[in-house]
């Protein structure tokens, strides 16, 4: 629109609409550059005017994107207060997830921000897995993973809440695939939460000025590191995977 409006106001005029749609989207990297935004909406709003222009050209039904509308609402509806988007972590992690279940009987394990529920449903389909909760806040994600569960006859369980309104102290390990933004504030609630030997693990996003151990095996062959903390006796959450979870990655290193 502003790129439209300056070639109105200094009399020029486009000879083709791909000439003002290269304006717009110029404008559009421009601004975003001006105001600093992340480098994500400087693609966005170069994208936005062509795509536009292309759903105008198609004269598809406005249901269409009314219904686009409401189901990225049910995704996506919570992103402006937590500041977490809906990730995807794949099957790679999950196996490296699953050689981090706590052994010993009546562990807890809990996935923030659990998504579709794939991870969740993993790692409660492990031989002698624990009790897997998956906690999600966005409608849509969240019911699709009640219906896996349901559908799959899972003993996992899954809870519409905000992670930052649950009581994390009954868990052994708590999972994490946020945002860079949700971390600061995540760590304080971990810190003043865990109990002692209790591991938290993020994919792919470490803590702000906290050191990080990631798990071998993590980090390499397109798979996002998974960071790795545990709370210490002392009350400390430190990096590190501890005794337990060294001898189990040990096991599958190569030997010298």
């Amino acid at each position: 629109m502003l790129a439209g409006w300056l070639l109105v106001t200094w009399g020029l005029q486009p000879q083709s609409a791909a000439v003002g749609l290269a304006c717009q989207a110029l404008s559009g990297v421009l601004l975003s550059a001006w105001l600093r935004l992340p480098i994500w909406w400087w693609a966005i709003n170069a994208v936005f005017p062509v795509a536009l222009h292309g759903a105008v050209a198609l004269h598809w039904s406005p249901l269409v994107f009314l219904g686009a509308f409401l189901v990225l609402t049910l995704i996506y509806w919570t992103t402006f207060s937590t500041r977490v988007p809906l990730y995807a972590s794949g099957p790679a992690v999950w196996r490296l997830m699953a050689r981090c279940l706590p052994p010993q009987s009546g562990a807890r394990v809990v996935d923030l921000g659990s998504g579709l529920g794939g991870l969740a449903l993993h790692l409660a389909h492990q031989p002698g897995a624990p009790a897997v909760l998956g906690l999600e806040l966005a409608p849509l994600p969240w019911l699709l993973s009640c219906w896996r569960a349901r559908w799959r006859r899972s003993a996992c369980r899954f809870r519409r809440q905000d992670y930052r309104c649950h009581d994390l102290s009954s868990y052994d390990l708590v999972l994490a695939y946020l945002s860079p933004a949700a971390m600061p504030t995540l760590w304080q609630q971990l810190v003043s939460q865990l109990k002692p030997g209790a591991c938290f693990i993020s994919c792919e996003f470490a803590v702000p000025d906290q050191a990080a151990v990631a798990l071998p095996g993590s980090g390499q062959d397109g798979v996002p590191p998974l960071y790795v903390w545990r709370m210490g006796t002392d009350g400390v959450l430190a990096a590190g995977l501890g005794p337990d979870l060294t001898a189990v990655f040990l096991e599958t290193l190569p030997c010298s």
